[in-house]
């Protein structure tokens, strides 16, 4: 649905982005995370045709970037983070306008439609400065899904909302990828891209990492088992360090912490040998590692990287 090939934006003698490779695949929510300046607000805008890349190649919805920009901008639908409404108009008349911009059939259905999937048809009359963020931000989503769009590019979507609202906003996300659309996700809350997207692509100006969530702290942290012990001793880390799938072992406390690349079928043999050994088990958990964990190690030694 989305794929670049070395996607490249300059400012004068400024690299904002370098060299993008990677693909999006369809009815997926695909997380873009990256710190303040690392391109990702230049990416959507080269991705939905409003700027043009200095080099390198784009297709979004079949359409290329550069050659059938019309066609580009028709299958898209953009949230960026200031909503940019009419204060004036009223929520209904700010659909029914950017509605007849991108030509819709049924202008008064379609707004009627998603003023009602958003919880704002009561508050249709009202002028959109009137409102607060919340509604100014679902009726900002509203209008980018008005022209039925393939493909969603969404600027930092619930910055600034309150919990509730922000609530309100993910749940209509995931709503839409049980639609199928495709969504493009830019954001800094990391937990929010953690529960929402299929996968992830970490950016400072050029690519760091792109997997699924779960794969990328395997990546980087493996995975960790914790056993739990009333008294742990020194040599019950030698013991375990003997199997030949153990790949770390930590002791802290009274706490043995192994690093594993498959914990369902090899805890069972490091259980009976920690048994064996006298330790006596308390419990057995994983530690899990967040996805905020990976972004700052990945930013972090980018940063170190370009430093040096």
């Amino acid at each position: 649905m989305i794929r670049t090939e070395s996607l490249t934006r300059r400012f004068g003698p400024t690299l904002a982005v370098d060299r993008l490779s990677l693909e999006v695949q369809p009815g997926e929510i695909f997380g873009f995370l990256g710190p303040n300046g690392a391109g990702k607000t230049t990416t959507i805008r080269m991705l939905s045709a409003l700027i043009a890349p200095t080099s390198g190649q784009a297709w979004v919805a079949g359409y290329q970037i550069g050659r059938q920009d019309t066609e580009v901008r028709r299958s898209v639908g953009i949230l960026t983070e200031t909503p940019g409404l009419y204060d004036r108009l009223s929520a209904e008349r700010n659909l029914a306008f950017f509605a007849r911009l991108y030509e819709v059939g049924d202008v008064a259905g379609q707004v009627e439609r998603y003023l009602r999937l958003l919880g704002l048809w009561d508050r249709r009359a009202e002028a959109a400065g009137t409102l607060s963020k919340g509604m100014r931000q679902k009726l900002a989503i509203a209008r980018a899904l008005l022209h039925e769009p393939q493909v969603l590019f969404l600027d930092e979507p619930t910055s600034g909302l309150d919990p509730e609202a922000a609530h309100l906003v993910r749940e209509f996300i995931a709503g839409l990828k049980q639609e199928g659309r495709t969504i493009f996700l830019c954001t800094h809350n990391l937990d929010e891209a953690d529960r929402l997207c299929d996968r992830i692509a970490v950016v400072n100006n050029r690519l760091l990492a792109l997997d699924s969530p779960g794969a990328l702290r395997r990546r980087l942290y493996g995975r960790v088992t914790v056993f739990h012990l009333r008294r742990a001793e020194a040599g019950l880390v030698e013991r375990l360090k003997a199997f030949p799938f153990v790949q770390q072992v930590r002791l802290v406390d009274n706490k043995v912490l192994v690093t594993l690349d498959r914990p369902e079928e090899e805890n069972p043999v490091l259980v009976r040998a920690l048994v064996e050994a006298g330790a006596e088990i308390q419990f057995v958990g994983e530690l899990r590692r967040t996805l905020e964990d990976v972004y700052l190690e990945l930013v972090g030694a980018s940063e170190e990287g370009e430093q040096s």
